[in-house]
């Protein structure tokens, strides 16, 4: 005769409370579950997060239209997985879910499990690609890297115009090591990081006596970048005497070195990159329009972080298993307020300011949850959360935008609506002709 596994006796109800409680302050919206994956209890975020379709005593797998095998996979690795909630109408929608289960054990005996629920902006069915140093699950990173890999078997002069932070320079490392000149030199220079004469020195070179302290001929990054790729950042920055010097180079493929006279060939591929916006730097004076049609021959655009808000956290988790693997502190989870901290901030220095929050986190904090406390100060002083109205009433459609929104909450709201202005609207608070006007008078919005 098979022997029977003894039931576990029940777990009194207080216990259940106290314990979701506990869980729910520390990690956030919790559902606990027995042995068999029914839900014993869940918080009031839970149920709002899983849209009424979870309830104590029925299965948890029942509400997601994920294979029960994953679902049983989840809990028993007790890692982050995505699930899918099942949709009661039947309708093609469908609402990702990120997932981490806890196991709750007496002794050494299996009780069940807490799952920690968060809201998931990335489709489940995307992938993941790690792309010459840019990672990335969102599609159009994705297709930005097939306009980079057909762009590198050219010899065209590209454009890469991203916010500081964004990776404009491994775009150009990426555009030089998928080129027929990966064989030669990659060379950088920061336009805006040197005075006009140091730079013109720096780029062209300069020969001996050719100023005061010039005691030796200099080749210049052109004849440095000889056969190979010349990445030139900032290049909005370049004063216009030097624009003009730098259009001789291109036209003539030469150079003259700073107070010689004989021209010096040179076979060199230009990448620039710029925060600006080129045309709008012409239309002002400050570039000359036939040197932007010589380097924009191929514009590459990067999103900002906030513009990818699927990437922010898987790229948070891969920072940390980064610095995990160095040795000391092991953060295994990011709190479920640390999680909402970094989705809503706008990353004004993208994932470069990213790397650098996680590496703070790492070293101030202890133990293996990264909390929200542990994060810089500018996350609880600065960075203020996207505010909801309490009521449908609540909205505000008067002309003027409350003085206490202002145009970071807007991008925010926008990125976490992926784009759609009605929804941002509606989450501010807001109508969505005062959005509009906002982002009109920002210059973040093409007028009429």
């Amino acid at each position: 005769m098979k022997a029977t596994t003894p039931k576990p006796p029940p777990i009194p109800a207080e216990a259940l409370r106290q314990s979701l409680r506990a869980l729910e302050a520390f990690a956030g919206p919790t559902v606990l579950l027995d042995s068999q994956g029914r839900v014993l209890a869940l918080g009031a975020d839970a149920r709002l997060l899983t849209e009424e379709r979870l309830s104590p005593g029925g299965s948890f797998h029942e509400a997601f239209t994920s294979k029960e095998e994953e679902i049983r996979s989840a809990l028993r690795t007790q890692r982050d997985a995505i699930l899918t909630l099942a949709d009661p109408g039947g309708s093609a929608k469908s609402r990702p879910l990120r997932v981490r289960a806890t196991a709750l054990t007496e002794g050494s005996r299996p009780m069940g499990w807490a799952v920690h629920l968060a809201p998931c902006h990335v489709d489940p069915n995307s992938r993941e690609e790690l792309f010459h140093g840019l990672w990335t699950q969102d599609l159009r990173m994705r297709r930005l890297f097939r306009i980079i890999e057909k762009a590198a078997r050219t010899e065209a002069s590209v454009l890469v115009r991203g916010e500081s932070g964004s990776g404009k320079e491994l775009v150009a490392t990426a555009l030089h090591t998928l080129s027929a000149r990966a064989r030669g030199p990659f060379r950088a220079i920061n336009c805006a990081a040197l005075s006009p004469t140091l730079l013109e020195s720096e780029l062209f070179g300069h020969v001996r006596g050719a100023f005061t302290g010039a005691v030796r001929d200099s080749p210049g990054h052109f004849r440095l970048a000889q056969g190979g790729t010349l990445f030139l950042d900032e290049v909005a920055e370049l004063p216009l005497e030097l624009q003009a010097k730098l259009l001789r180079v291109l036209e003539t493929r030469t150079v003259i070195p700073v107070g010689g006279r004989e021209p010096v060939s040179v076979d060199v591929r230009i990448v620039a990159a710029t925060h600006r916006a080129l045309r709008r730097e012409v239309e002002q004076g400050r570039f000359r329009a036939d040197l932007m049609y010589r380097l924009r021959v191929v514009p590459i655009f990067l999103p900002a972080l906030r513009e990818r808000p699927g990437d922010i956290l898987p790229l948070a988790e891969r920072f940390l298993a980064e610095l995990n693997a160095r040795g000391g502190r092991q953060v295994l989870r990011l709190s479920a307020r640390a999680r909402r901290q970094l989705q809503e901030y706008p990353w004004p220095g993208n994932v470069r300011e990213l790397r650098n929050v996680m590496e703070y986190a790492h070293v101030m904090g202890e133990g293996p949850t990264l909390t929200e406390a542990e994060l810089p100060p500018e996350f609880n002083e600065q960075a203020r959360p996207v505010r909801l109205p309490l009521s449908p009433e609540s909205a505000i459609s008067g002309p003027d935008l409350p003085q206490e929104i202002g145009l970071e909450d807007i991008h925010r709201a926008l990125a976490q609506t992926r784009g759609n202005r009605a929804r941002a609207a509606s989450l501010l608070g807001i109508s969505r002709v005062t959005l509009w006007r906002r982002l009109r008078e920002s210059g973040a919005a093409p007028a009429r």
